[in-house]
């Protein structure tokens, strides 16, 4: 039965997309983040993922959306970094190995691109953001009843066979959607979508710590100390934090509390000087390959990364982290562009969030842009213990900061017909006073 449903519900996705493509890139997105396909097991397997993108893309350059593309500073970014990792992919020390991971990047930031330039108007724009935070919100939902039932004995985890599987990466994604989570709350009309959304954020903190995942409670940290920061109103946030947070930290048992403490000993332990190890085995790499690195992934090959050093390779595997992943696999100059994307990221969202002191801008777009900045600074603080490069969530926040920054120039000026009609109504009024004045002379 959930076979036919999910077949039927996209072949009907499939078919509003030939006439509105971006129905096919929210169905894309629903795919990506969310993968529905895997509860379906008659159709698991099939590239149903693959096909959905084929239609979108193909029904974006037939309908004449292609001709709208604008460059943008984050899009321009994203256009080139996929350059340099196909120029990493062509110098890779083995092409193989890294093909897998560079054929997934390639597709994850074409994307991104798509997001960036299909997003160009408010409903398109929070539709995206919708499906984001209900994709990865339902599975921190999931993970929050999971941890009350089981009294936080076991960790949360995400999808089994998909990026999020690891209970660091889910925890930090689950971070990352924070901030969305209170958009949409600050964006909602009726009482009861900002309930839910309030709940969903609070259950969405609870399955953070339920993954007990070091790497995710400082990116909650990171979260909560910059919301604190920037807020207006500290006490009531503060308040409201410690509200969720700390009866949850309580009800954890002592195993979760033991964990934590030993983030402050990280030189003595020995999963962490682990990552050590893989951080000094993906520098050397990228040392001896500075342009365009040892290639995707090839890091955790034994032959190659004793190439440069026999006693790390014994010990390192993945880098666990977004930066040294693309340091190794890219090289330096593939770490360059990467880092001035989340800077442009960033900084282009607090342009925009400067700018609601312009009677012009519309209040949802500063809004988007002040949480967005909190999103893309929670994620480079747990990106750094995690390898989740390739995820799309956080990537999905920069195509909608660089579809906003499109939106966000003259879009409030009358154009075409209306400036026509405007003009028009200014030469009869401008006419009309003429011939006042005439007569009283």
């Amino acid at each position: 039965m959930r076979d036919i449903l999910l077949l039927s519900f996209t072949a009907f996705c499939l078919t509003a997309a030939l006439r509105h493509p971006f129905a096919g890139l929210l169905t894309w997105a629903w795919f990506t983040l969310l993968t529905p396909h895997q509860a379906a097991y008659g159709v698991y397997g099939i590239p149903l993922n693959a096909i959905i993108a084929a239609v979108t893309m193909a029904a974006y350059v037939f309908s004449g959306e292609i001709a709208k593309f604008r460059f943008d500073p984050v899009t321009t970014l994203i256009i080139l970094f996929a350059g340099w990792l196909t120029a990493a992919q062509a110098f890779s020390l083995d092409p193989e190995n890294s093909a897998l991971y560079y054929d997934r990047f390639i597709k994850t930031l074409l994307f991104i691109v798509l997001c960036a330039q299909m997003a160009r108007d408010k409903l398109r724009f929070n539709a995206l953001v919708w499906t984001l935070v209900v994709s990865i919100g339902f599975l921190a939902a999931k993970g929050a009843v999971f941890t009350f039932f089981t009294l936080g004995q076991y960790r949360v985890q995400g999808l089994p066979n998909t990026v999020l599987e690891d209970n660091n990466h889910f925890g930090i994604a689950v971070a990352a959607i924070l901030p969305l989570i209170l958009y949409l709350r600050a964006e909602a009309a009726k009482p009861v979508v900002r309930q839910g959304l309030l709940v969903l954020f609070g259950l969405s903190i609870v399955a953070i710590i339920g993954t007990q995942s070091r790497g995710a409670f400082l990116a909650l940290i990171a979260f909560s100390g910059y919301f604190w920061i920037r807020a207006k109103h500290k006490f009531a946030i503060l308040g409201g934090l410690a509200l969720i947070m700390i009866p949850t930290i309580a009800f954890m048992p002592s195993a979760w509390t033991d964990r934590m403490s030993t983030i402050g000993e990280a030189t003595e332990d020995a999963s962490f000087m682990g990552r050590v190890d893989a951080w000094v085995i993906n520098y050397k790499l990228a040392a001896e390959n500075p342009l365009t690195g040892a290639g995707l992934r090839n890091s955790y090959e034994k032959d190659i990364a004793q190439t440069v050093d026999i006693e790390r390779a014994e010990t390192a595997k993945a880098a666990h982290s977004i930066y040294f992943e693309v340091l190794g696999g890219a090289g330096f100059m593939g770490l360059a562009i990467y880092l001035t994307l989340f800077a442009v990221a960033f900084f282009s969202a607090w342009r925009m969030y400067l700018s609601r002191a312009d009677d012009g801008v519309a209040p949802w777009k500063w809004r988007f842009a002040y949480y967005a900045q909190m999103s893309i600074l929670v994620f480079a603080v747990g990106g750094a213990s995690v390898s989740l490069e390739m995820w799309d969530g956080y990537l999905i926040v920069m195509a909608l900061v660089a579809a906003l920054s499109k939106m966000s120039v003259g879009e409030e000026k009358p154009q075409g017909h209306v400036l026509a009609k405007a003009r028009m109504r200014n030469w009869r009024g401008r006419k009309r006073l003429k011939e006042i004045l005439e007569s009283l002379a």
